[in-house]
Parts: structure tokens; C-alpha cells; sequence
């Protein structure tokens, strides 16, 4: 019977910081199908979580960004409250919720692929709100008089405003899917940890290594690692192509330098 490199790594102690890392290494090279298997359920639920969380948070921000009402203020406040929410809180609230006696119990989600997913996009909603209405009031202090003398509502200044900003919103959207994917608490809480079915990369890592299964664990790191620095590159990169296309639209295009002068 084959077996596979997970089981192989453990065969043998690791003694040595190095020895780790080489064999976390190995670990990564052969593709084995219960390490592959971890990466992919986690990015699927940070994915998921990201679209749900972008698909409201966009929409709020974008309204907040703009609307004028009383009480704004302390909405403001309370959004700026939940950027820092624990995410062991978010994952006890959610378990209250899809518990059986909770008011959602009758769904039967608690310990799914579906609870985690629920639990990360909670948790990443505030954080697309607020930066989404942040850069959406910054574009309507420089252009919303324009747009409204021009007859523009709230609503439709909102959507012109989100197309205007739209780059800015990209990197929204990037460094949500960043705070998902690095996420433990929630999901270890509503997910269960369950072996081939909850696991995910974060949860895994804190599993591994209280096994003492250093391997495993600093291989699920390493590729952890290497999605956020991924991200944190697509981040970089589509702020400075929107730095040179407002470069490229601020600046006059070189036929018309001589007719200015």
C-alpha cells in the first residue's frame, strides 16, 4: 500500500530547525494529495468569504461614503469598532447562531464548510465597508459638488464614485481576501477542525504543531506565507498602475504643450 509523505514525515523526528524546513520543503514538492487538499479548502472558503463580504461591503461603503443622516457619526464609529473585532468573538457569535437551540440551528451548518465561510465573511464585512467608504467620500469631497450640480443623487453618485475608484477598490478586495485566508479563531471554532473536511491552512498549522508534526505544519506555513506576500504584490502593483494612469491623465498630452505655451 502507498504511503504518502504525511504519514512518511512523521515516521522520524525532527531534531533540527533545518531538518524541518527540508523536509517541509519535500513536503510542498510532492504535491501530496492531503497537503493539496488543505491549501485548496482554504482558499475556496477565503474566496467564497470574500465574495459575499465584497458583495455588501461594497454596496454599504459606497452609501456611507456619500449619505448625510443623523446619526452617521456613531455609525462611523461602530463600523471603526468591529475593524478591530476579535475574530474569537465573531466565531462564537456564529456557533451561537448555528447551534441547535441558536436561531439558525435548523440549518445545520455548525462544523461545515458552509459555517466557515459565514464566519470569514462576517469578520471581513467590516473591513470592506470601511476602507470601500473611506476612498468612495475621499473621490466625493474632490467631485461630488460636480456630480451634484449636475443633478446626481446619493445613489447614483455612489455607483459613479465606486467606477471612478475602482482601481482603489481592487486593492479593497485584495487585502480583504488577505485577512480571510490568514484567519484561525473563527474557524476553529464554528469549523471544528475536522480532518478532510474543516481543515483548512491556519488551523492545520496550530493543530501540527501542538502534535509536534513540525513539518506539516511549517510546509502549510511557508505556502500561507507565500499567498499573502503574493497579494501584498498584486496590492503593490495595481497601486502604481493607478499612480501612472492619474499621472497619464494629469498630465497634457504633448501636442497640446505648444498650443498652452
Amino acid at each position: 500500500m502507498h504511503t504518502s509523505i504525511l504519514a512518511r514525515t512523521t515516521l522520524k523526528p525532527m531534531n533540527t530547525f533545518f531538518d524541518s524546513i527540508s523536509a517541509a520543503l519535500g513536503l510542498i514538492r510532492s504535491a501530496d494529495p492531503v497537503f493539496l487538499a488543505i491549501v485548496a479548502r482554504s482558499l475556496a472558503v477565503s474566496a467564497l468569504a470574500c465574495v459575499l463580504a465584497c458583495g455588501a461591503g461594497l454596496v454599504l461603503g459606497a452609501w456611507l461614503g456619500v449619505a448625510r443622516f443623523a446619526g452617521r457619526g456613531a455609525v462611523l464609529t461602530l463600523l471603526n469598532t468591529l475593524l478591530a473585532l476579535p475574530s474569537v468573538v465573531v466565531g462564537l457569535a456564529v456557533y451561537l447562531l448555528l447551534s441547535r437551540s441558536g436561531p439558525l440551528g435548523f440549518l445545520g451548518w455548525l462544523f461545515s464548510f458552509k459555517a466557515m465561510v459565514l464566519a470569514q465573511a462576517i469578520l471581513v464585512l467590516p473591513v470592506v465597508t470601511a476602507l470601500t467608504r473611506q476612498a468612495v467620500e475621499d473621490a466625493d469631497r474632490a467631485h461630488g459638488e460636480q456630480l451634484r450640480s449636475l443633478g446626481a443623487g446619493p445613489l447614483v453618485r455612489s455607483l459613479l464614485l465606486v467606477w471612478d475608484e475602482r482601481y482603489a477598490l481592487l486593492t479593497v478586495v485584495i487585502t480583504a481576501f488577505g485577512r480571510a485566508v490568514s484567519e484561525v479563531g473563527a474557524v476553529m471554532i464554528v469549523g471544528g477542525n475536522i480532518d478532510g473536511y474543516t481543515r483548512v491552512m491556519t488551523t492545520a498549522i496550530a493543530l501540527e504543531t501542538s502534535k509536534g508534526d513540525l513539518p506539516l505544519a511549517m510546509a502549510l506555513g511557508l505556502v500561507l506565507l507565500a499567498v499573502v506576500l503574493v497579494l501584498n504584490l498584486l496590492v503593490a502593483v495595481v497601486r502604481r498602475w493607478r499612480e501612472r494612469l492619474d499621472g497619464s491623465v494629469a498630465e497634457p498630452h504633448p501636442a497640446w504643450r505648444g498650443v498652452q505655451a
